[in-house]
Order: structure tokens, then C-alpha cells, then sequence
């Protein structure tokens, strides 16, 4: 199945309705000491963990293309992927979980949840398929031994 939404527009779709949601919703708002420091924190991790993901496949001269699953040439599985299968999306949770705190709306951490319930159905199940049928057992092993997230 070709995928036709690109993840990082999906991202910046569910930070565009947090701050939507932030700026009309009239309840939910939180304060708390460091919170603006753990948003950086949080921001800081998720880039760090996308731009790793990504490096790591430049190294191993694969596809960082997520629309085209079936362009991947070598399943990656060490590094960062021996924590999770998904490292860029869930760098790019973490960058929303940080956007949310920096909003403070105890809400947006739905529109986090969203953000993964959708990445799951119409982005991960479709790309865990197309490797499936490229990397087979050694994919199914890949799996069993590596979450999702993390």
C-alpha cells in the first residue's frame, strides 16, 4: 500500500490542532515549576532522535522515504533501532509532547495520542507490511524482539 500523506506534515497537521485547541479551548491550562525546561528537554530529544534515525540510514544506504517503503534496501536493526522500530515518528511524538507542555493545555496530550493512534493505522501497519514482504522472518523476529514506540 503507497502511503500519500508525508509523516512530517502529519505532524505539524496535530501541532496546528494543539494550538488550535490551546488557544479556544477555555479550561485545561497547567503551570508548573521546570515546565518550560522539560518542553526544551523533550524538543531537544525528539530532534536528537529523528536526526539519529536518519543518519543511521544514510549510513546503511537505505531509503529515509517513508512513502515508499518498498524503495528500503537493508532492514535496519542495530543502533537506535535495537530500542525502537519507529525512532523518527517517535522523535516527532516527542517534539508534540513538547509543543504541548510549552502550550500548557493538559488537553494536547490527547491530540498526542492521536498523533500515534493515526501513525499506527495509516502510516506504520502499511510500511510494517511492505517489509514484511521484503525481509520476511528475519522482519517477524525483528518485531517480537523490538517495540513499536519504545
Amino acid at each position: 500500500m503507497k502511503m500519500k500523506v508525508p509523516p512530517a506534515l502529519i505532524m505539524l497537521l496535530f501541532g496546528g490542532l494543539m494550538y488550535v485547541l490551546d488557544r479556544f479551548l477555555p479550561f485545561g491550562e497547567f503551570e508548573f515549576f521546570g515546565k518550560q525546561e522539560l518542553a526544551m528537554f523533550l524538543s531537544g530529544l525528539g530532534v536528537l532522535v529523528m536526526l539519529i534515525s536518519v543518519v543511521q540510514f544514510f549510513s546503511m544506504k537505505t531509503t529515509v522515504d517513508p512513502l515508499n517503503p518498498q524503495k528500503t534496501r537493508k532492514l535496519v536493526t542495530n543502533g537506535i533501532y535495537k530500542f525502537t522500530r519507529n525512532p523518527m515518528y517517535l522523535g516527532m511524538l516527542l517534539f508534540l509532547l513538547a509543543f504541548g507542555l510549552k502550550l500548557g493545555n493538559a488537553f494536547n496530550t490527547l491530540l498526542a495520542a492521536g498523533f500515534v493512534s493515526y501513525m499506527n493505522r495509516f502510516q506504520i501497519k502499511p510500511e510494517e507490511e511492505a517489509l514484511s514482504d521484503m525481509f520476511g522472518k528475519e522482519y517477524s523476529i525483528y518485531c517480537k524482539l523490538t517495540r513499536r514506540w519504545f
